[in-house]
């Protein structure tokens, strides 16, 4: 019997785009909630950390309401020609979502770990926030960064509730790999269900381990 690793791919490369707009969007957005204080750190704060406490079912279900074709953003979307539900477009959408606060509070972490006195210097000598931000902020909190986007990756490769919610189980189009070892497991396939557990345990663990031995090489 043939092995079909079309999940393996799908979540791989829904995996890799999500954390690539995690990376980009939870960096730059924990830098500017860095800087902000008072009551819209504190609001915007906590909306960004608020898919890791809710339920997948919940989140898939409020996506559905969004990029629904009844809708806010899914009427528009739909205007221009564009569906995002149950398509490869919507595996990457809820993974992007449950993987967004780790990336987000693990860079904002690492921002809020650095001395205040480098970056108040660099602005008495009128250097701009963007360039300290590049050469001074970033370079300091890279180490948090990076473990942040390997929590992100790991969480998205590994994404069931609101992948099914918002992409259904589609062979060759939007089957991950939890999703394919559910229905394997519903369908009484316990060999192909455990294979796939090992797969996806091999490349989370592995991942993990690669970014920590490159963390310490870079710490030495």
């Amino acid at each position: 019997m043939n092995f079909d690793f079309t999940p393996l791919w799908i979540s791989g490369r829904t995996a890799l785009v999500a954390t690539i707009i995690c990376f980009f969007l939870g960096t730059i957005t924990a830098w500017i909630l860095t800087l902000k204080k008072g009551k819209v750190q504190v609001i915007f704060d906590g909306l960004f950390i608020l898919p890791m406490v809710l339920p997948p079912t919940v989140l898939g279900f409020f996506l559905l309401l969004i990029f629904g074709k009844n809708g806010p953003i899914g009427k528009l979307l739909f205007y221009l020609g564009i569906n995002v539900i149950f398509s490869w477009p919507a595996t990457v959408l809820a993974a992007f979502v449950v993987a967004f606060p780790l990336m987000y509070k693990t860079a904002r972490g690492a921002f809020e770990q650095i001395d205040s006195n480098l970056l108040n210097a660099a602005r008495t000598l009128g250097v701009s926030e963007w360039r300290i931000f590049w050469t001074i902020t970033l370079p300091l909190a890279w180490h948090g960064i990076a473990s942040g986007t390997v929590l992100a990756f790991t969480r998205a490769i590994g994404e069931f509730g609101a992948t099914l919610m918002i992409a259904g189980n589609i062979p060759g189009k939007t089957q991950t790999i939890p999703i394919a070892i559910f229905f394997a497991v519903e369908g009484g396939d316990m060999n192909k269900a455990l294979t796939w557990v090992v797969i996806i345990f091999v490349i989370s663990l592995t991942v993990i381990l690669v970014t920590n031995f490159w963390t310490n090489q870079k710490k030495d």
